[in-house]
């Protein structure tokens, strides 16, 4: 049996028991677009009319006016800022991020703020919290009141951002009334919010001005991908900012994602230059979003809960463990097993069992964000049953 390349390369791989997670290497790419892509890769093709065909199919799906393939999520965060600070500006996309006598203030909500935020701030905005966090005082109050929102707004807003989770508030749709009696467009990151194949449009429904996803999590395309769904004019404004736009004038013949009557000029490089996405990310996200969309989603979550039920199950009978299984949600799109640590029964700290786990070869990973609180999770979505059941063999070979 030949050797795998990280055999080869003498890199441990990982079995995934936490989900899509960046840091792992997100999800498995489907075949078809790794297919799509190896094909992709035999041939030149202007990467513009490849994004414009991305375009359609983006549109197609969430039923905006246009959509973009960007380098990620995080570089549909920078992107979509960029445009809402810039517009149709030649001028402007020059200079950022530089921001002198612009508007550069992108609102947040105070408890919508992530580290992921950062990719906001690289394209030159200023973020401007708004609102509390008095809802965790247990007095009934809320974080942010949408009169809040309101009266932040200012001659220097440029956009309101809006992270879209279970535990965010106010509503959407309340949000993108306000901004648009203000002729204030919304960005949305929804990075991680599908499935259901329904949040494709649902964000583009309650008037998000764009909407960002990841390419290389549920919808499995390329890692490297993620997805930008909005307004035209803003699409646009990112295709002008991203393009490699090196072009003699006379012979500058942009496809349907830009309306040269409305531009004074050719752009110089822009912001996004350096978050190129080449033709074979293209070709595979185009495949593996029209695959996502067909998909049997009721069976896929089945056989999430199913595995998550045997995980559980399992691992309940250990001395020093109690597990429960989570309902799919906001924050996690699968059921996953929640698992409680004994430490005195199971004669190991919750942080040794984890950390041990993840020095192995092949690397074990369970979600840690409850170290503190004795537990950790296993999330069924990237595991098959052999690698679930290899899962519940290494924790109980620490207890």
């Amino acid at each position: 049996m030949s050797e795998s390349i990280y055999e080869q390369l003498e890199v441990p791989t990982v079995i995934n028991a936490t989900g899509t997670k960046t840091r792992i290497s997100g999800s498995l790419i489907r075949d078809e677009a790794m297919e799509a892509m190896i094909e992709a890769s035999k041939s030149f093709v202007r990467i513009e009319d490849l994004q414009s065909r991305a375009s359609e199919s983006i549109a197609d799906v969430t039923g905006a006016e246009a959509g973009y393939v960007t380098s990620g999520a995080s570089a549909g965060l920078m992107m979509a800022a960029a445009a809402c600070l810039a517009g149709d500006d030649l001028e402007v996309m020059a200079q950022l991020p530089e921001t002198h006598n612009i508007p550069d203030e992108i609102l947040a909500p105070r408890t919508h703020r992530t580290g992921y935020d950062h990719a906001i701030r690289a394209a030159g905005a200023t973020i401007v919290d708004v609102g509390s966090n008095d809802r965790h005082l247990g007095t009934g109050s809320r974080n942010i009141e949408p009169w809040e929102i309101e009266e932040a707004i200012a001659d220097n807003t440029a956009a309101i951002f809006y992270l879209e989770k279970i535990y965010t508030d106010p509503p959407l749709e309340v949000v993108t009334e306000i901004a648009h009696a203000h002729d204030i467009p919304v960005i949305v990151d929804a990075a991680a919010e599908v499935p259901p194949v329904s949040n494709l449009e649902q964000f583009i429904d309650e008037g998000a001005d764009l909407v960002v996803y990841s390419g290389g999590k549920a919808i499995r395309g390329p890692q490297t991908t993620g997805i930008l769904a909005g307004r035209r004019d803003l699409i646009e404004s990112v295709a002008l900012q991203h393009l490699d736009m090196h072009a003699a004038k006379d012979v500058w013949l942009p496809s349907g994602l830009i309306d040269t009557e409305t531009l004074s000029g050719v752009p110089k490089q822009g912001i996004g230059r350096s978050l190129k996405v080449g033709k074979e990310e293209l070709a595979g996200l185009i495949k593996a979003l029209e695959l996502f969309v067909e998909e049997d989603h009721d069976a896929l979550e089945a056989e999430w809960l199913d595995r998550s039920k045997q995980i559980a199950s399992e691992l309940a009978t250990k001395p020093g463990l109690a597990t429960h299984t989570t309902e799919s949600d906001k924050t996690a799109i699968a059921p996953e097993v929640v698992v409680s640590v004994d430490e005195s029964t199971a004669g190991i700290t919750t942080v040794d069992l984890v950390r041990g786990l993840r020095k192995e070869d092949p690397r074990v990973f369970v979600g840690a964000d409850s170290l503190d609180a004795r537990e950790f999770t296993i999330n069924p979505m990237c595991l098959t049953d052999d690698e679930a059941a290899y899962v519940v063999e290494r924790i109980c070979s620490y207890l």
